[in-house]
């Protein structure tokens, strides 16, 4: 990790933090560039547009604090610096996977009880024409 400091307050319990970053719609998109294996911060910039450098380091640094990314830089000229999951950041990205596998499963079955409704709501009308 870059600076070995964790995070106090509500951040520092993993709630705390699965809660900051689902919050943050750049922190997931860096989370699921890094998977990609987009790792280089110019690489991150030119992939999603709107992404300013501003808060892309902000998000980086936030998710090395939390202990999900880890940043490692090369002694080169120019300086070259990648970005990458840590054990716990690949544990961490896996329950947001499963967040979204039960975000799927949610709105497939609200998307079939409404299509229910709405048959429920023609086939009483229909009924209620015919009593007519």
């Amino acid at each position: 990790m870059a600076s070995g400091k964790k995070p106090s307050g509500p951040d520092s319990s993993v709630a705390g933090m699965l809660e900051n970053v689902l919050g943050c719609k750049w922190s997931l998109t860096i989370l699921d560039l890094v998977r990609k294996g987009v790792c280089r911060p110019g690489a991150m910039q030119r992939a999603v547009p709107g992404l300013s450098a501003k808060v892309m380091n902000e998000r980086l640094a936030k998710l090395c604090r939390f202990g999900v990314l880890e940043k490692v830089s090369y002694p080169e000229i120019p300086p070259r610096v990648e970005y990458g999951l840590t054990a716990f950041g690949r544990r961490f990205v896996a329950i947001l996977d499963q967040i979204e596998d039960l975000d799927r499963e949610r709105g497939a079955r609200e998307r079939g009880a409404g299509e229910r409704g709405a048959r429920e709501r023609g086939d009483r009308e229909r009924g209620d024409r015919e009593r007519a």
